[in-house]
């Protein structure tokens, strides 16, 4: 089985922009689906503001932006992805959702073409199920944002076979990102450290302990942190990390998982962090 050549990535968000981008700047003929025209030239325009944010403060060469841009094409059309060595998911976190696009993938795509799960929380394994093929799905996890971020999660599904991981393997390595292996279990590793350790936080602050910029600066000053976890929870967002809290308490029924009361009163109120605006932090004049 020959290495990726070439990129599929189903949604143009936050995350699959960033996927689609680091793609096309591996090399990599890439092709971003969304759903609408719309989500599609704003998922488009994300990449292009980054690559000129990154040539105009000189870390990016203005030849490198230009191949990028040049690898990337946009699609309305699942059937678009039928040629691709890889394709990687990155939509709503909803199985219903992902049920659709690998059902879709599983028909259109070639019998050998790998089709990865960028799913934070939710089973790989179930969402390999819905594929007439199953050993060619697996996960891979990226990190928000993309473009920075060097580590990728590789989840090995049940079904997941030797070929498919080591192409995905080799897609990573592409990428110039560091891939961790997992089994397949809610959370993997990162979330499975990272969620308890965030939602302690929310408690320490809902609880009256200390003030959000003290708790904040204690695990920057006192831990070596790049960021405080309250900054962290507004910069993933709550409505992310209420979601993945819930599916990991689901699974596990341990207390350390389960969202606490504020969290769930922030979500529902829409407080959910940078993209709403307001968080713990107010960011409306950002």
């Amino acid at each position: 089985m020959a290495g990726v050549k070439t990129v599929g990535v189903v949604g143009c968000g936050l995350m699959g922009s960033g996927i689609a981008q680091v793609s096309a700047q591996a090399g990599l003929k890439t092709i971003v689906h969304e759903a609408n025209q719309g989500l599609l030239d704003k998922g488009l325009g994300r990449i292009k503001k980054f690559l000129d944010g990154g040539v105009e403060k000189g870390k990016i060469p203005a030849d490198v932006r230009d191949a990028t841009l040049a690898n990337i094409s946009g699609t309305l059309r699942l059937e678009d992805l039928a040629d691709r060595d890889l394709v990687v998911e990155a939509v709503t976190e909803d199985i219903a959702v992902k049920r659709e696009v690998f059902s879709t993938l599983d028909r259109v795509c070639a019998p050998d073409a790998v089709l990865a799960t960028n799913t934070s929380s939710l089973s790989v394994t179930e969402i390999a199920a819905y594929a007439a093929k199953p050993e060619r799905v697996v996960g891979l996890h990226f990190f928000n944002p993309v473009p920075l971020m060097k580590l990728v999660e590789i989840v090995r599904a049940l079904p997941t076979n030797d070929a498919t991981f080591e192409r995905a393997k080799g897609y990573v390595d592409a990428l110039g990102k560091t891939a961790v292996v997992t089994k397949d279990a809610p959370g993997f590793v990162v979330n499975r450290l990272l969620i308890p350790y965030i939602l302690d936080a929310i408690r320490v602050y809902e609880a009256g302990l200390a003030t959000k910029e003290d708790i904040d600066a204690g695990m920057k000053l006192g831990c070596g942190h790049p960021m405080g976890p309250l900054t962290l929870l507004d910069f993933v967002g709550l409505d992310t990390t209420y979601s993945i809290a819930n599916i990991m308490f689901d699974e596990f029924r341990e207390a350390r998982f389960a969202p606490p009361p504020l969290l769930k009163l922030m979500f529902l109120a829409g407080h959910l962090g940078r993209k709403s605006g307001r968080g713990f932090y107010d960011y409306s004049a950002s």
